[in-house]
């Protein structure tokens, strides 16, 4: 099943990240998207709901940013768009993150698509007429 929510106001992301939240049956997340669709502003608001403690920002060149959560946990942040070769993505021990039980929310997931297991959730933005479209989909 597809869930699909559009807005205009980036004010609704918190009430798009609560249904996010409640729809996805699986903690790997990945981010189709246009660079400035937004997916580190989603994440951010569903970093803020997962109650991580540290500063959100984008891991352009560190690849992953790990956030502590308030009742003990971690959310990890990654971002391939600056992988060239999807061994990198090993190099930084990114089969252990996905199994780790912990949220894994994934910007740019096209280089390392064949190393996710077989359940995860699709989350795809787009902005059409000044609108922000995003469609979710749980993979199984």
């Amino acid at each position: 099943m597809v869930n699909f929510f559009e807005f205009n106001d980036l004010s609704e992301i918190k009430n798009i990240s609560k249904q996010i939240l409640k729809l996805s049956k699986y903690k790997n997340i990945i981010f189709y998207g246009e660079m400035g669709v937004g997916k580190t502003t989603l994440i951010n608001s569903l970093c803020l709901l997962l109650q991580t403690i540290d500063k959100v920002t984008s891991p352009t060149f560190s690849i992953v940013n790990e956030y502590l959560c308030e009742e003990g946990g971690k959310v990890f942040h990654f971002d391939f768009y600056r992988i060239n070769d999807r061994n990198q993505a090993f190099d930084i021990g990114f089969e252990e993150y996905l199994e780790s039980d912990n949220f894994c929310l994934i910007e740019w997931p096209e280089i390392i698509l064949d190393f996710l297991p077989k359940n995860y959730v699709e989350v795809k933005m787009s902005i059409e007429n000044g609108n922000r479209k995003i469609t979710i989909k749980n993979i199984e």
